[in-house]
């Protein structure tokens, strides 16, 4: 193993120094120590639930330490609040939006801080001028007049990485900056980490995604279980070296070659038309087969899900199941056929966070489970324990609030959910967003198991390691169309990008 970092001589821009903070039954951080220079990237990795966020928490003044100091330039501080934390220069950029949907782009980057006229009254030409400044540097294609609940996702995360730009930050923490941008925009986000970094700006860097780390990043501190377990210099070490630091193993990151056994088509669907989103989609998926479907943000992928799942009505084209055709209006009807989604955004769309375990997991086919007026307690029990047990959810009881849980357990959660309807197909969107290495591999394993018990699963996904590992077979999709499918051994990484970009190729119908 590499040989661990000895302190640098000069002085950090942030020091922690033995945090500790404790939940009712749980030591979230034990003693932790962590470091960032100025001008330095330095990313801190770990499992869900190891402690990243947590302590990310404890220095943006959210959550307040048991244990340990803070060390700013050299004074021991007390972040008491988020606003002191602001005040001192930090800056935490949420894995979670917390955003004022109602509010405009400019009034949320600016939220706190409004520029003021006499009397207290806001400012709102100088708010505007300096927000629509900001998201210009961020080449964003809206101004700060727009309403933010009317933004995608990914610009709702552009709002929040545009408050990191308001302030003269020391220190700059990016939890999870990237899960909801397209290409383009994190050329953007890592060009403006790139000019914080050059301006002696300290970036703390949160991330699963292990090629942006050796990207971004100078140095890589690993926590497990909320414990520190060392500092890496990220230009001396490797993927393997840091995934064993994090999980305490190896990871065999190969895609399994035993051949599938494939069984009768269960899905086919052929010329399927849903404008403006996808136009002519023709495929099929066998028994006992994985399809992955891969393109860029906005390739149609995500809607052709939504349309087989009842979600999205169809103009035109033909959806047979198991042989027989059939017409898909509501999810109910879905589910009737045997068609589950695992939707892109479990915590949004597939869970009841504050809901129990128990509850989430059975909540599809309650009405199923009731005896007489009430809800079979002990039916709902036997089909959560049955599925924990065969996915391995790891958490202390069936009473567990499911927000709670670590994001590789909460996709078990949603898994589990749809897998007890005993479909016959299974789609999954976004299997591993936010998951961290180890978990990841616990569903690419997942998924390969469920297709040799029989099901017929496709799997979305915007990682193309990921598409490739788990299919059997891959779509290639470009702006609403299917452009090329490939079978697991002919497919090379050079020809599904010039796939996915519409490059040389014939659209397939």
């Amino acid at each position: 193993m590499t040989d661990m970092i000895e302190r640098p001589a000069r002085e950090p821009a942030l020091r922690l120094e033995g945090i500790v903070k404790t939940f009712p039954g749980v030591r979230a951080l034990d003693g932790v120590d962590f470091e960032v220079m100025p001008g330095e990237v330095h990313a801190l990795l770990g499992e869900n639930g190891a402690g990243k966020s947590t302590l990310m928490k404890v220095l943006a003044g959210m959550y307040q330490p048991d244990g340990g100091t803070i060390v700013i330039a050299g004074r021991e501080v007390r972040m008491a609040t988020p606003l002191e934390a602001k005040r001192q220069g930090i800056v935490l950029i949420h894995q979670e939006l917390s955003l004022v949907p109602e509010m405009s782009a400019a009034e949320n980057i600016y939220l706190g801080e409004l520029p003021r006229k006499s009397f207290g009254r806001v400012d709102w030409k100088t708010l505007y001028a300096r927000s629509d400044a900001i998201l210009e540097r961020l080449r964003c294609s809206f101004r700060g007049d727009a309403t933010v609940a009317h933004l995608s996702i990914a610009n709702q995360q552009m709002v929040e990485i545009a408050r990191a730009l308001t302030v003269d930050a020391r220190v700059v923490v990016f939890d999870e900056p990237t899960a909801s941008l397209t290409d383009a925009e994190k050329v953007v986000l890592f060009d403006i980490i790139n000019d914080l970094k050059a301006q002696g700006v300290g970036i703390v860097y949160i991330s699963h995604r292990m090629d942006e780390i050796f990207t971004l990043s100078d140095r890589i501190t690993v926590l497990r279980d909320g414990q520190y377990r060392g500092t890496l210099d990220t230009a001396a070490t490797n993927e393997d070296e840091v995934t064993r630091l994090m999980i305490g193993r190896s990871l065999d990151l190969s895609r399994d070659t035993t051949p599938a056994r494939l069984g009768d088509t269960v899905l086919e669907v052929r010329d399927l038309t849903c404008a403006p989103h996808f136009e002519d989609v023709a495929f099929s998926v066998r028994a006992g087969e994985v399809v992955g479907f891969y393109g860029l943000v906005g390739a149609g992928r995500t809607a052709i899900a939504e349309a087989l799942f009842g979600l999205r009505s169809c103009e035109s084209g033909m959806i047979r199941v198991a042989g027989k055709e059939v017409t898909i209006d509501s999810p109910e009807q879905a589910i009737a056929l045997g068609i589950s989604l695992v939707p892109e955004n479990r915590k949004e769309q597939g869970l009841v966070l504050q809901m129990s375990c128990r509850d989430n997991m059975t909540l599809p086919q309650v009405q199923d489970l009731t005896a007489g007026p009430f809800v079979s307690s002990g039916a709902e029990i036997a089909i959560f324990d049955q599925y924990r047990d065969r996915l391995a959810i790891k958490t202390p009881s069936w009473r567990q609030p499911v927000g709670v849980l670590s994001g590789g357990n909460q996709q078990k959660i949603v898994i589990g959910k749809w897998l007890s309807m005993q479909p016959r197909v299974l789609i999954v969107d976004e299997p591993t967003r936010g998951i961290d290495v180890g978990s990841k591999s616990e569903i690419h394993g997942l998924l390969r198991e469920l297709a040799a018990q029989g099901y017929a699963v496709i799997v979305i996904s915007s990682e193309m390691p990921e598409v490739l590992r788990v299919s059997d077979r891959i779509v290639a999709m470009y702006h609403g169309r299917i452009t090329r499918e490939f079978s697991a051994d002919e497919v090379t990484e050079d020809a599904l990008v010039q796939a996915i970009s519409g490059i040389g190729v014939e659209l397939v119908s």
